[in-house]
């Protein structure tokens, strides 16, 4: 252990860019966030409306809401 065999450990590149170039990565990035977020929202609704998925306390408060009414008619 701790014998050094020969081998060098492989450097790290650093590669230089600019702000907008970052920027730019960072746009992409929040959108392809946003896409997969909105796909998964979609997909969840789909299959809450189709009952494949039980709803949550807040799902069922949106879209059933007289569940939560305590006025006794």
């Amino acid at each position: 252990m701790g014998a050094d065999n020969g081998e060098e450990t492989p450097k790290t590149r650093q590669i230089s860019i600019s702000r907008d170039q970052f920027l730019a990565w960072k746009r992409q990035k929040d959108a392809e966030l946003l896409a997969k977020q909105a796909e998964a929202a979609r997909k969840r609704e789909e299959d809450i409306a189709s009952g494949r998925v039980q709803m949550n306390g807040r799902e069922l408060f949106v879209h059933e809401p007289w569940v939560f009414d305590e006025t006794h008619h």
